[in-house]
């Protein structure tokens, strides 16, 4: 098996577009949190949410594929962007390796349907006593629809216009589970190079789902947060005053590397990435097992696969949503994997600054681990102002901290039941 680590990093956040101003904005507790932009929200019952604002895909597209705009979604754009990003930082010119070696493995989740693209379509073929006329529809038959506009909205694009831009011609896979996506992802491309499969892979997150009618759909769980304070203290995970989620939008993507290969060429090496933990609660849809088994479990096989004990952690990466059931059932997985020790594990959660990126969560989490690991600075959980007695572990509140961070877990957890966790170390360590 080989080692494998993370040469390179790219962001695109709700709190920084890049590595360097998306880790500032994490160290100094800025929040990207403010009020909705891309739609009048005006009558909404979330008002709030984490937007990458005044985003342009055209530095990031090849002349020969800015025809390809046309039918990108939102998400691919960021995927396309971060991982650019990503393979600059690296130092790896594509054109320059074994492309049959460069995979991409990407999380995702449900594409928001452009509305004003398809209201005409829709005005023309529904009615308020019989619904969609579904023969009218057939009527206008298929050049009443937008050119290739399917192609926006299937979840295995973002992998492939990024394989497309990057000439990657080996492995690609797109993972789906909700918002442990990002995080399987980076597991995913983690075992592809340690089996043999390919040398270097993209493998991260993209999402956006800042979207009318999905917002009322989250609403209507009652997953967001209906808080009208000040937009940046919204989201507060393991605060007793948390109420819910805000919802973001963003991607990740690391660049994955041969530990030999990134040797040889001197590049910088940020982390060495050593274990996935990946399982499922079968309990409820739409609450996590109260008992933490489903993520228990995850932790534990990250663990084992990264051949390290609960002691040998140092800090968590923390999936920590702000709602009350998530971050209730986070707190008892880590005492229940780590024991006494939890009570002295730091642990914190970006979410409070970016929000919650679903399918990307993980993926820009996982960026903010290696750059922990790194830098040996944990990132605060912002807005911390009122400690709920159930709650009662080291968030680290309010302030990045100096920490020698030499091994580290990130978690994630989906609605269905999804968990996963990644193990990543210093190369100090």
């Amino acid at each position: 098996m080989r080692r494998v680590v993370v040469s390179g990093l790219g962001v695109v956040a709700p709190n920084g577009f890049g590595k360097e101003e998306f880790w500032h904005s994490c160290v100094n507790g800025l929040s990207g949190v403010g009020p909705i932009r891309s739609f009048d929200a005006s009558e909404h019952p979330t008002k709030v949410a984490a937007e990458v604002a005044d985003f342009d895909i055209s530095p990031y597209l090849p002349a020969e594929h800015r025809k390809c705009a046309r039918i990108m979604g939102r998400a691919s754009r960021f995927g396309i962007a971060a991982a650019k990003l990503a393979m600059a930082d690296s130092g790896l010119d594509p054109n320059r390796i074994d492309q049959e070696k460069l995979g991409v493995v990407m999380g995702t989740g449900l594409v928001p349907i452009d509305l004003p693209e398809i209201a005409p379509l829709l005005a023309g073929a529904c009615s308020a006593t019989e619904g969609l006329k579904t023969k009218e529809l057939g009527k206008m038959g298929p050049r009443a629809m937008v050119p290739m506009w399917i192609l926006k909205y299937l979840p295995n694009m973002i992998a492939a216009h990024i394989s497309l831009m990057q000439g990657a011609k080996g492995p690609n896979n797109t993972i789906t589970t909700a918002c442990a996506a990002g995080t399987q992802a980076v597991g995913e491309g983690f075992r592809l190079i340690q089996r043999g499969d390919a040398d270097y892979v993209l493998a991260g997150g993209a999402d956006s789902r800042i979207d009318p009618l999905l917002m009322l759909a989250y609403s209507s769980l009652g997953a967001l947060s209906p808080a009208k304070r000040d937009p940046s203290q919204v989201s507060r995970p393991f605060d007793a005053e948390r109420d819910g989620f805000v919802l973001g939008e963003g991607a990740g993507v690391l660049v994955l590397e041969d530990y030999e290969h990134a040797r040889r060429r001197g590049a910088r090496i940020y982390s060495e990435v050593l274990g996935l933990g990946s399982s499922f609660d079968a309990y409820a849809i739409t609450k996590p097992d109260p008992e933490a088994g489903g993520a228990v479990r995850a932790i534990q096989w990250a663990l084992r696969e990264a051949r390290l004990n609960p002691s040998d952690i140092d800090y968590v990466n923390a999936h920590g949503t702000s709602t009350r059931l998530n971050d209730l059932m986070e707190t008892m997985a880590v005492k229940r994997v780590f024991g006494d020790a939890a009570k002295g594990l730091p642990l914190s959660s970006i979410k409070s600054m970016i929000g919650h990126l679903i399918g990307a969560a993980g993926a820009v989490e996982a960026v903010a681990m290696a750059l922990s690991l790194h830098t040996g600075i944990a990132p605060p959980t912002i807005n911390q102002t009122r400690r709920d007695p159930q709650c009662d572990l080291d968030y680290v509140p309010n302030s990045a901290r100096d920490l020698p961070i030499r091994r580290a877990v990130s978690t994630s957890f989906g609605f269905g039941g999804q968990n996963a966790a990644l193990v990543m170390a210093s190369m100090a360590a």
